[in-house]
């Protein structure tokens, strides 16, 4: 979309924001929107007349409206409610967490108030707070907000920085068609995201069946069966086996634990500390963790080698890689276990089979009532996998890299079509309510 710039403008006094529109004006927020901090909590009542009402924190405070799926409650007082109750229309702004994240109130429950970690901006003068949603947006994406808010240490928006924030200010009629034009647009742009987002979990979802079929099924279609009479597993090829993993690996080892690696040990150089952040990206390049010489071998047994699979066993379900042939020697971390195969398995036919959702189902079942995002060698050890003669382990396990391959460049693809797709919508709001393009006619 080309759009045309104004016909006149002149220096803002701000050197970031440049130059505006010779009829915009350029103030401190607070010129056109009253600022109001929230509540901070209290556990009881302080007087007979306070009482609980809905309140709402910075968690509450989504880009794309409140959420009130999880509202809690506070005691306040008669003076407060009068200060604190939301109006349809209020800009919420997080003064804490995500600092400056914000949406408009728009009566989703009848009655609702805010705590100490929210700000409330509300209009003076006519002006718009959907205006001032998109100018927050604006300055969040560039940074701005990260930057009075000190990112560096625990970062807070109070009301006194936000009413600080300079704004521009269109006439109030300027700023509805402004909106009215960013709603519209965004719109479209968003309903484009949500496509490819849609797409990205298909190809998740159709990835997935892939692999679970392959390393239940086999690859030949016309093979004998038989039943396992196992409900999630059902029919495997006839010279196929039904194991436990303990049984087809020569050891698992879970990461040290307690007072045996703490921060304290880590030094500039030496031995390599493996951890999450390497196996998530599944990358052992990265990483700057190291211990010293008498550490590792005092620590020798958590120590890894080519082949090795580790497995994320806190927090990150199903991540999992495998070491490579040029690994640096180094030891895991207490958030890892490492699993050493036995010649019965190919470990990288194990790491696809451990990706399945014949494991998944398991890891479920097992910890019904518990967590899914702890994963410990007890239950690792009873999962059930159908196994393959080793010859045909490794004709899957290409089928496996070669199928997978097509799912991850369109999932690449679509996830780039995303990261354009949002570029292109916060450069368009940038422009549209720092001036630097005339929407009034295309609005």
């Amino acid at each position: 979309m080309s759009l045309p710039r104004y016909s006149e403008y002149k220096d803002s006094g701000v050197e970031w924001l440049g130059e505006v529109p010779g009829h915009w004006d350029v103030a401190p927020l607070k010129r056109g929107y009253e600022v109001v901090l929230g509540k901070m909590l209290q556990n009881d009542a302080s007087s007979p007349d306070d009482e609980l009402v809905p309140y709402l924190r910075a968690a509450n405070i989504k880009w794309d409206g409140v959420d009130i799926s999880d509202v809690k409650q506070m005691w306040i007082s008669p003076r407060e409610s009068k200060q604190l109750a939301l109006r349809v229309g209020d800009l919420l702004i997080s003064e804490g967490g995500d600092v400056g994240r914000s949406s408009i109130w728009q009566d989703e429950l009848e009655a609702c108030y805010f705590q100490n970690s929210v700000n409330r901006a509300r209009s003076k003068n006519g002006n718009s707070t959907r205006f001032l949603y998109y100018w927050i947006s604006a300055i969040k994406d560039v940074g701005f907000i990260d930057i009075i808010c000190n990112k560096s240490t625990i970062a807070h928006f109070t009301a006194e920085k936000v009413a600080a924030v300079p704004v521009p200010f269109p006439t109030p009629e300027e700023q509805q068609t402004i909106t009215a034009f960013l709603d519209r647009e965004t719109g479209k742009i968003d309903a484009l995201i949500s496509e490819q987002r849609r797409l990205v979990e298909l190809l998740a979802e159709k990835r997935q069946a892939v692999i679970s079929h392959a390393v239940t099924k086999g690859l030949n279609p016309n093979a004998r069966m038989k039943d396992t009479g196992i409900e999630w597993l059902g029919e495997v090829p006839e010279h196929w086996d039904v194991k436990r993993i303990k049984f087809v690996i020569d050891s698992v080892k879970a990461g040290p634990f307690g007072s045996a690696l703490t921060k304290d040990v880590y030094v500039s150089t030496g031995y390599r500390v493996y951890g999450q952040e390497q196996v998530i990206p599944n990358d052992f390049t990265i990483g700057d963790y190291f211990i010293s010489p008498e550490k590792y071998e005092e620590l020798s047994q958590y120590s890894v080698l080519p082949g090795d699979i580790l497995i994320s066993c806190v927090g990150t379900f199903g991540k999992i890689a495998i070491i490579p042939s040029n690994i640096e020697p180094g030891i895991i971390n207490p958030r890892l276990i490492r699993v050493r195969c036995s010649d019965a398995i190919k470990a990288e036919y194990l790491v696809e089979v451990m990706r399945s959702n014949v494991t998944f189902e398991q890891f479920t079942s097992f910890t019904r009532g518990g967590t899914m995002d702890v994963i410990n060698i007890g239950t690792l050890n009873e999962i059930l996998i159908a196994l393959p003669p080793m010859e045909e382990q490794g004709a899957l396990q290409g089928l496996l890299h070669c199928e997978t391959a097509k799912f991850d460049t369109l999932t690449a693809e679509a996830n780039r079509a995303i990261a354009l797709l949002q570029e292109r919508r916060s450069a368009l709001i940038s422009a549209a309510v720092t001036g630097k393009v005339d929407v009034r006619e295309a609005a």
